[in-house]
């Protein structure tokens, strides 16, 4: 819209065909779902949409000539997940606490905490089946964003703090040791060399599902809450 035109009811004449600017401005706020550029444009057009004048539809057209020209500058979505575990963390059966947090676009959107089914022989084994756990989750998540026609960025990012699992998850090599784990388990790694996971490894002071996994210092809690979009209690007012 030129900056310098201010849209009113009153100047130029009636549009012959309001219908067909309701439909465009009515197709465009659609588009502003993944467009938040042409959101203020789309909001002024929608305001003139019971009369509209010659005016208006000259706005609107201009709204399409720039997206015509930037097809580009569309939003991609990142689906970006975080993965731990607490190892044999329960003292009455030794089972370990899954915990995942799903973010779109740098927005919290999924989580979960969970105590895992069966007994962990070992950290990597717990971490693995957690890292399975959100796997789902991320695929989930990314075919119904797809589904309903949100353009997401492939691969969705996972990270992990613990480096055997990774290295479990990229090596096609059945391990010996990873034979008594769960075929549903190793999912994980075809998703990999589908290229439809990255691993990312993060430090154990940066992950930010460790907080649905154990009890922590309320200096810890109060970083991941703000990592997260919380508010917490123990946060400096």
């Amino acid at each position: 819209m030129d900056p310098l035109v201010k849209l009113d009811n009153e100047k130029c004449e009636l549009l012959h065909d309001p219908e067909k600017y309701r439909r465009l401005v009515d197709k465009l706020n659609y588009l502003t779902i993944t467009r938040p550029n042409i959101s203020f444009y789309v909001s002024v057009a929608s305001q003139f949409m019971s009369v509209p004048r010659t005016t208006h539809w000259q706005a609107v057209l201009n709204i399409v000539r720039y997206l015509k020209g930037a097809p580009d500058r569309e939003l991609i979505f990142q689906v970006t997940g975080y993965s731990d575990a607490d190892w044999a963390g329960c003292p009455v059966d030794r089972r370990s606490t899954s915990g995942y947090c799903v973010f779109l676009g740098g927005n919290l959107m999924s989580w979960k905490s969970k105590k895992q089914s069966v007994v962990s022989r070992s950290s990597t084994e717990a971490e693995y089946r957690a890292m399975a756990n959100v796997t789902g989750e991320l695929q989930w998540i990314h075919m119904l964003l797809a589904k309903i026609g949100f353009p997401v960025t492939r691969p969705y990012t996972l990270h992990c703090d613990n480096q055997s699992t990774m290295h479990i998850a990229s090596n096609s090599v059945f391990h010996e040791r990873t034979k008594h784990i769960e075929v549903g388990c190793h999912f994980i790694r075809e998703k990999v060399n589908y290229g439809e996971l990255k691993l990312v490894h993060t430090r154990s002071e940066e992950q930010l599902a460790d907080i649905f996994t154990k009890p922590l210092r309320s200096g810890r809690v109060s970083y991941i809450c703000h990592q997260l979009g919380l508010y917490d209690m123990y946060a400096p007012t």
